[in-house]
Parts: structure tokens; C-alpha cells; sequence
């Protein structure tokens, strides 16, 4: 992954440098020292890029946990108002050496305009152009990045049917390049158009003696090459483009409007003339800063129209501040529990296994509940090797001997016990609405009812079961005998439907598995786990060098792998039309990065089919269940485990009620004493 980055990265910079003597001002010479020189005279706008580089990355995780938590999105209604105006255009030119060449030019050509925009003007010292073009690239990024966490918009191939992300799966080295850093939904506004159109702007307006001519024609063409790459590439909509043209608008009258105040304390001559006295002379420094801070406090306890609009919008910073932590941080530990490490849940029920110190227990939990109570359950017996299982507010738990079953609405005791021998799976289904208990012995299929009475004994083929799991009155499971075979039989029903699985990727991925010393067997691919509905059954397939997720859709009986075929899928859970898992995404054994050896919680919604990241962080996350109101997970940081639960309804928290409420009133307070004051000092200047 890194080395088409370093290639794209490296081809920007020395594209930047041959071509100096193509732009520079017709009077300039190009000499050694200013490639030196330039970075202590223009420091901080160096560092004003490098922040807003180094601020997507951080922003991009943010923006993917809002889309996890919130579902916003926005690309129905842009798709609803240009139609397929962009797949028209895609089919048109489409060609491999057309897709090749602007793949490359849309990432290192946008590279190379973001760093010649600013080293142009710092090397030959132009610092009137620096100023403004510098704050107006950070201008574009500032004003869309509301629009890309609370304006979501898809790229186009995830969106139109017969629209392909041309640029995103190139290769595959490429495609875990974008998938890495980019969440996809960051389309409107487009900052391939926003920060080059900005740049052409700049330059048409404030290089009055015209001797940027060269380069401002330069990204004038670039400009429109661009909006038809990321068009043709499947990547924007032509309002997208719209978009990125009207913020680069606003952000260079912003810039025009911010730049005397900005450099006028930020200009490095001066800067390096503050650092200095501070490191010398700092009574002298805190004079100053102390006489600038009774100054401010003085200007903001009689404020005028300039003082209440910056308090109106610190209000509305800090309201968005904390409906975007909330949303981002919805996954709640569950209390009651010192060392979770397997749960099993139905409806809103959630029972939670706990491995303490002192032995091992049980905590349950009603979801539908406020605070999530927990409830700690007696099961005799009870120990790491016990098996259990919940379906229909029932919940049955095994020791070495007997069966226990409670009611979850009354867990204090158990409702009956059976006699039930050493057996390998247990699962609760339905047979004719009654709840029934499945089991294993030697691999072969049993079923009693509740009370302990054995029901008809299954078909006799039902032996040899590796590994089972039930939805309803559908029991699915895999036989040693047919490895790459999933065998669903229905409680009551003679007869049992097949469906083969196919967990073979393409040939470019095996290939790079291969290079990381993990090859594939695909002769002795393994089912491990399963889960699925009446519409679509989810498998993980062990193929030796990692574990693949395969989706099949049983009524059209379509199947394809719902995962990147390089990282390693665990944990499945579907049901309520989501599929869930926890997957070590982007980890390189030949280059492990220490942010990618935890396992993160992703989702799919079966409906529109789109995936989302749940979790992103440096801690460990596994174990993921899909309930109908609810998530549940479990994570580590490497010393303390918790339950967590997450809620797919966004909810703000009392802390965030009041904050907000507070926020409020203040605004309206505010807002209309700056509407007041600006009236008021227009009609005495008038």
C-alpha cells in the first residue's frame, strides 16, 4: 500500500521541481539557496498544509463512526436531481489506458497542485500570493467539512448499478490504498475541484502585474481535466463539482477578507521575532500576552457586533462539538461484568458470560430497559466448558450433566432441568411455534422439546456435524464429509437444500497473500462458522493463508465475497436485515503497523447493501451480535474487557440534553443582540 502512495508522492514533488523554470516569473532566477531558505521564511504556511493533510485522516474516522451511528446520506437526492448523466459519460470514453492514466493523474496530479501552490510562491518569494492562496486551500477544507459529516454523498460507482469505481480497484494494491484512507462518502463537496478552482481564482485576482500567467493557465486546464477524471472514474457527481466551485469562491473572499488579520500575527518574520523574545526575554513576552488578554476580556464585556458574532459562533461550534462526540461515541459499556467473554441474546435479551477471579457467572441484561440493569443468574455447575443458548425468552445453559432452563422475565430461578450428557453444539429453534432444543452428540443431529422429551429423530444423513447454528425453524450445518457445503434442513420437514460455497477471490489478491508467506489452499478450504436468514446465508471459509466472509442469497442464488479477500473475518451475526463481523483490516504481516493488529466491527445493511466501519481505534473488537434495536460487542485495550452496546437509534445522553438546551437559549440570546448591534452600527455610520 505504501509504495504506489511513495511513487504517486514522489513523481508530485519532482514533477514540482522540473517544472520551475516552465512557471517562475519572467524576471526570476532559479538558484540552490531559496530551496533552503524558503522553509524558515514561509514555516507556518508549510505547516497550515501539512495540519490540513494530516486533519482528513482524523476527520475521515470521524466521518465514518457518524455514518455507522446515523446512516446520513445524502445520495439519493443528489442521484434523483442529474440521473445517470455521469454513467453516460463513463460508458462513452470508457478505455483501459484512458482508466490507467487518470487514476494516476487524479491522485499525484492532485498532489502535485497542492504542493506547487504553495511552493511556487515561497520559493520566488511572492509572499502576497502566498498568503492568499495558502488560506484559501485551508478555507476549502474548513467550509466542507460540515458537508462531509452531516452532508454525506456517495461516490458514484457504490451508488448507480452499471457504474464502476474505475480508479478504486486498478489493483489491489491500489484499491487498499483508497480503502484505507478514503470512507467514500466524502462527495460533495469535491476538493479536486474546490482547492485547484480556488487556486486559478487566486490567481485571476490578486496577481495584478499577471506574472503567474503561465501557471494559472496551467491550473485553469488542470481544473477541467479533473472534473472530467473524477467523472469518468466513477468517483463524483456533477454536483459535487458545483459544489467544490462554490466553496472555492467563498473561501478565496474569505481568505481576501481573513488575510491582514492572520498574517499580521502569523507571518513568519514576525513569528520568528515573537519565538525568539520569548526564549530570551519572556517577562517581556508575558507583558505582552498579558496586556493582549485584558485587552480581548475588555472588548468582550463591552462587546460590539465583531465580539457577539464570535461568541454566536463558538455557541454553534461547541452545539456541533457535541451532537458529533454523541454520535460518535454511542457504544456504551454494559456494567455488572469484570471479564465478559461470549454473550448469547434474543430480542432485546442480552445474557453476558462472565469470567472472574472467583469463578465463572452470568449477567443479563433487558436492552428495552433504561440503563441496561444488569441481572446476575445461579446456574449450578457452571463453568467455561458449558454451553447455552437464548431464543423466544428462553435461555438454556448446560453443566456437565443437566439442562437448565429460565424465563428471562423472571431469572431468579430456573424453570425446569433436564438431563442432558456430554453433547458438542447446543442452539434454541422453533418447531410449529413451540421453542426447541437442537444439540450434537458425536455429530450427529438431536432435538427435545423444553421439558426433555425427545422429538422425531431427523433425517438419518444428519451426522458428522462439524459445526451448526439455527435461524427459526432452519437449522444449517456443515458436514465433515463436505467441507465447502452448507446443509439447511427445517424442523418438522423432511428433505434438506445444499448450497456449495465458493470463497475464491481474485487471482491479484491470492497473489499478494502468496508474497506475504500466507499462500491459499483453496483444495482444503474449510467452512468455520455460519448465520443467516431466510434470505441470506453468511459464511466464513478458512482457506490457510487467512478466513474469507462468503454472502450467498438464497432466492437468487448469487454469492460473492462481502469482505476484502486478504484480511481475516471472524464473528458473524445476521439478522434484522444486517450482517456484522470483526475483521483485522489492513494488516500487513509483511509490514505490520501496530494500529492495524486489532480486529474492528464492521456492518452491512442487506438492503442497500452499503458497509459501514462501527468501530476504529487501536482497541481490540470482536464478538459483534446483531439485535433489532441493538449491536453488542466486546473489546479490549489490552488490559480491561468490556461489553459494549450500541444502539442503531441515535440517542444524545443527559449531558448532551442540557449542553444543547443551554446552547440554545444562548444562541437565540446572541443572535439577536448582534442582529440589533449590526443594525444599530450601520445606521450611525450611515
Amino acid at each position: 500500500m505504501q509504495s504506489v502512495y511513495l511513487t504517486w508522492m514522489i513523481s508530485a514533488l519532482a514533477l514540482g521541481v522540473l517544472l520551475l523554470p516552465v512557471f517562475k516569473p519572467p524576471w526570476a532566477k532559479l538558484s540552490l539557496p531559496p530551496f533552503v531558505d524558503f522553509f524558515r521564511r514561509y514555516w507556518v504556511h508549510i505547516l497550515i498544509v501539512f495540519a490540513i493533510y494530516n486533519a482528513k485522516d482524523a476527520l475521515d474516522q470521524v466521518d465514518r463512526l457518524l455514518m455507522a451511528s446515523t446512516g446520513l446520506d445524502m445520495t439519493p437526492y443528489i442521484w434523483a436531481v442529474e440521473g445517470n448523466l455521469v454513467l453516460w459519460v463513463q460508458q462513452t470514453f470508457m478505455a483501459d489506458w484512458l482508466t490507467t492514466t487518470l487514476t494516476h493523474f487524479y491522485v499525484a496530479g492532485f498532489m502535485f497542485v497542492c504542493y506547487v501552490s504553495v511552493f511556487y510562491f515561497a520559493y520566488f518569494d511572492d509572499r502576497w500570493l502566498a498568503d492568499r492562496v495558502t488560506l484559501s486551500i485551508a478555507w476549502v477544507y474548513i467550509l466542507a467539512v460540515p458537508f462531509y459529516l452531516f452532508f454525506n454523498v456517495r461516490v458514484t460507482g457504490d451508488t448507480i448499478p452499471e457504474m464502476q469505481t474505475l480508479a478504486y480497484t486498478l489493483t489491489p494494491e491500489i484499491a487498499d490504498w483508497f480503502r484505507r484512507i478514503d470512507p467514500f462518502t466524502n462527495g460533495m463537496p469535491s476538493l479536486h475541484i474546490g482547492i485547484p478552482f480556488a487556486v486559478w481564482l487566486c490567481l485571476t485576482r490578486f496577481d495584478d502585474d499577471r506574472r503567474w500567467n503561465r501557471y494559472r493557465y496551467t491550473v485553469g486546464v488542470f481544473t477541467l481535466l479533473t472534473a472530467f477524471t473524477i467523472i469518468y472514474l466513477g468517483i463524483h457527481w456533477f454536483l459535487d463539482i458545483i459544489g467544490g466551485m462554490l466553496i472555492a469562491g467563498a473561501a478565496v473572499s474569505l481568505a481576501d477578507r481573513t488575510s491582514n488579520t492572520w498574517w499580521k500575527f502569523f507571518d513568519e518574520r514576525t513569528m520568528n521575532a515573537r519565538i525568539v523574545t520569548v526564549l530570551t526575554r519572556p517577562g517581556q513576552a508575558w507583558s505582552w500576552f498579558s496586556s493582549k488578554a485584558a485587552s480581548t476580556f475588555k472588548a468582550y464585556r463591552s462587546p460590539s457586533s465583531r465580539e457577539t458574532g464570535h461568541i454566536a459562533l463558538a455557541i454553534l461550534i461547541v452545539v456541533a462539538a457535541v451532537i458529533t462526540w454523541d454520535l460518535t461515541h454511542r457504544s456504551l459499556p454494559a456494567g455488572g461484568v469484570e471479564a465478559p467473554d461470549a454473550a448469547a441474546s434474543s430480542g432485546d435479551w442480552t445474557v453476558a458470560r462472565d469470567n472472574r477471579e472467583d469463578g465463572v457467572g452470568l449477567v443479563l441484561y433487558d436492552l428495552s430497559a433504561d440503563g441496561f440493569e444488569p441481572f446476575e443468574m445461579v446456574v449450578p455447575g457452571l463453568d467455561l466448558n458449558s454451553t447455552w443458548a437464548m431464543q423466544n425468552e428462553r435461555l438454556v445453559v448446560s453443566n456437565a450433566s443437566t439442562l437448565f432452563v429460565f424465563d428471562v422475565n423472571q431469572p431468579e430461578t430456573a424453570i425446569r432441568s433436564v438431563p442432558l450428557g456430554p453433547h458438542q453444539h447446543l442452539v434454541l429453534c422453533e418447531r410449529a411455534s413451540e421453542t426447541v432444543v437442537v444439540y450434537t452428540v458425536d455429530g450427529r443431529l438431536h432435538v427435545m422439546d423444553l421439558k426433555g422429551n425427545p422429538m422425531d429423530d431427523p433425517d438419518a444423513e444428519h451426522t458428522g456435524i462439524r459445526t451448526m447454528t439455527c435461524a427459526g425453524s432452519e437449522i444449517a450445518y456443515v458436514a465433515d464429509d463436505a467441507p465447502m457445503e452448507v446443509n439447511i434442513v427445517q424442523l418438522g420437514v423432511r428433505g434438506q437444500v445444499g448450497y456449495s460455497i465458493n470463497a475464491t477471490a481474485p487471482v491479484q489478491e491470492d497473489e499478494i497473500l502468496a508474497t506475504w508467506g500466507t499462500p491459499v489452499d483453496m483444495g482444503n478450504a474449510t467452512i468455520l462458522n455460519m448465520s443467516f436468514d431466510r434470505e441470506y446465508l453468511a459464511v466464513t471459509v478458512n482457506v490457510s493463508a487467512t478466513d474469507r466472509l462468503v454472502l450467498y442469497n438464497r432466492s437468487t442464488a448469487e454469492q460473492w465475497l462481502a469482505s476484502n479477500a486478504k484480511y481475516h473475518v471472524s464473528d458473524l451475526s445476521l439478522d434484522h436485515g444486517i450482517l456484522a463481523w470483526s475483521v483485522r483490516d489492513h494488516y500487513n504481516p509483511m509490514m505490520p503497523q501496530s494500529k492495524y493488529l486489532d480486529r474492528e466491527i464492521y456492518f452491512t445493511d442487506l438492503a442497500t447493501n452499503t458497509s459501514h466501519v462501527l468501530t476504529s481505534d487501536t482497541n481490540d473488537q470482536w464478538g459483534p451480535q446483531v439485535l433489532e434495536h441493538h449491536l453488542i460487542y466486546f473489546q479490549s485495550d489490552g488490559e480491561v474487557v468490556q461489553f459494549k452496546i450500541h444502539a442503531w437509534e441515535p440517542e444524545l445522553r443527559l449531558y448532551s440534553s442540557i449542553v444543547l438546551q443551554t446552547g440554545v437559549l444562548a444562541a437565540f440570546v446572541v443572535v439577536a443582540w448582534n442582529m440589533w448591534q449590526r443594525q444599530s452600527e450601520r445606521r450611525l455610520h450611515r
